[in-house]
């Protein structure tokens, strides 16, 4: 017989919504429904995301690669524009749909609003931005937002997310009167943002707790083949989301670079194992090359089957704690 956990790992990954090449959505004329366009073709472009698969991103309607754009990797720092602004513009270039970031990354977003002025509104308006908040309460979340938006170059972003949930405390005081919910309901209906959703990669029972509590949009959850060692995010927090219809970020896929790193295998096999699992995999990117390689990888991609992925969870296991030191 299975193992109930591999059972339930099974069932998450049997729930996601098959793979596309060309996922459309109606357009209502309601912003708040819509998803954005595709960005606008430059001249002797090579968007290699549009020959990508793609998927909808739960009942959002929009429609992403397999790779998306993190908030990280050389975008998590301070006084490197010169190197940061141009992943941005690669990642448009090539077609990425779906861009993160938040206020704890340092200069992240003003990175991204320094791409946005040089590529122009369309390139803004083309991609599925999300940013996040780190404050539990209302007044603290409202400043937040107001700073991303200037920070971004933009009226409103797409997707606004609880940043980071911990333990009960989080979810007790963002739930709470005067907490971070209401004021994403506030900002959503000012038009300041589209959907809210959550993240986490400490304790997959606080994300799972907080999808009881309220009906988000989205979850960005760890996703590598550590998981199934201890704590893990598939079977609970991936399976809660799809029996919803939430849509599903992957994160943590090459564990901060470590499982790259030591050698553990390629970030290609990585991007596949997680997205295999998520809708798309936010991944932070170093430099352009690094961009187009991860690109290239979405290009190529097909869902890896059940035996491909034991088998790398089996590779990793001798090491797998060195590559969910993440978890509480």
């Amino acid at each position: 017989m299975e193992r109930p956990l591999r059972r339930e790992i099974l069932e998450a990954i049997a729930a996601i919504p098959a793979a596309s090449a060309a996922c459309t959505t109606e357009n209502t004329g309601d912003r708040a429904a819509s998803a954005p366009a595709s960005p606008p073709r430059g001249a002797g472009a090579s968007r290699v995301l549009d020959d990508a698969p793609s998927r909808l991103l739960g009942h959002t309607g929009a429609s992403v690669p397999v790779f998306s754009l993190g908030g990280e990797g050389v975008l998590r720092t301070r006084g490197r524009a010169k190197e940061a602004v141009p992943v941005i513009l690669e990642a448009l270039r090539v077609g990425v749909r779906y861009c993160d970031t938040a206020p704890a990354y340092a200069e992240s977003q003003d990175y991204y609003g320094a791409a946005f002025r040089e590529a122009g509104k369309a390139a803004r308006d083309g991609v599925f931005l999300a940013t996040k908040t780190h404050a539990r309460d209302y007044d603290g979340a409202l400043r937040l937002l107001d700073d991303s938006l200037r920070r971004l170059g933009t009226d409103h972003v797409d997707l606004w997310q609880m940043h980071d949930l911990r333990d009960a405390d989080d979810l007790d005081q963002m739930f709470g009167p005067g907490g971070a919910v209401a004021a994403a309901h506030r900002a959503k209906d000012e038009g300041r943002i589209r959907f809210i959703g959550i993240t986490g990669h400490h304790d997959p029972a606080i994300l799972v707790e907080a999808m009881r509590r309220h009906a988000f949009d989205t979850v960005l959850s760890a996703i590598n083949p550590s998981d199934p060692r201890r704590m893990p995010f598939v079977p609970s927090v991936v399976a809660e989301a799809r029996r919803r219809g939430m849509g599903v970020i992957g994160m943590k896929a090459l564990a901060a670079g470590a499982l790259v790193s030591e050698r553990a295998t390629q970030p290609a096999e990585l991007l596949r194992y997680a997205a295999s699992i998520a809708d798309t995999v936010i991944i932070g990117c170093a430099s352009p090359a690094e961009v187009r390689a991860n690109a290239e990888a979405a290009r190529a991609f097909a869902p890896m089957s059940e035996a491909e992925r034991i088998a790398l969870e089996e590779r990793i296991r001798p090491r797998a704690e060195r590559y969910d030191t993440f978890k509480a």
